[in-house]
C-alpha cells in the first residue's frame, strides 16, 4: 500500500466532539471524522465548492476527494440515524497557517 499523500488542511475545527443530547455518556458509541474528512465536508458542503476546486486547494486529486467526501457522509449518516456521536481527529493533514496581514 502506498503511503498517503498530505491533504492540506485550512479551517482546524474549534470543538473536536458532538455528542447527542439526550443519551447517557456511558453507554454512547461514536465515530471518528478525520480532519481531511471535516475539511472536504467544510469545502463541499459549506463552502459550497465544487469537487475539482476543493480537491486543488487540499492539494489532492479530485477521485481522491471523491473518496474523501464519500466516507465522511457516510460516517456522518451513522452518527445522525443512529445517534453516535462525533469526535474529529488524526488524518494525513498540514494545518494552512494565516497570514497576518501587513506582515
Amino acid at each position: 500500500m502506498r503511503p498517503k499523500k498530505t491533504r492540506w488542511v485550512k479551517c482546524e475545527p474549534g470543538e473536536r466532539c458532538f455528542i447527542p443530547q439526550h443519551k447517557s455518556f456511558g453507554s454512547l458509541k461514536g465515530i471518528f471524522l478525520s480532519l481531511d474528512e471535516f475539511e472536504a465536508i467544510r469545502l463541499s458542503n459549506f463552502e459550497g465548492l465544487k469537487q475539482v476546486d476543493a480537491a486543488r486547494k487540499m492539494k489532492i486529486s479530485r477521485p481522491t476527494f471523491s473518496r474523501i467526501i464519500t466516507s465522511a457522509h457516510k460516517k456522518i449518516a451513522d452518527a445522525l440515524v443512529n445517534i453516535k456521536a462525533i469526535k474529529i481527529e488524526g488524518g494525513c493533514c498540514e494545518i494552512i497557517k494565516r497570514r497576518k496581514k501587513g506582515g
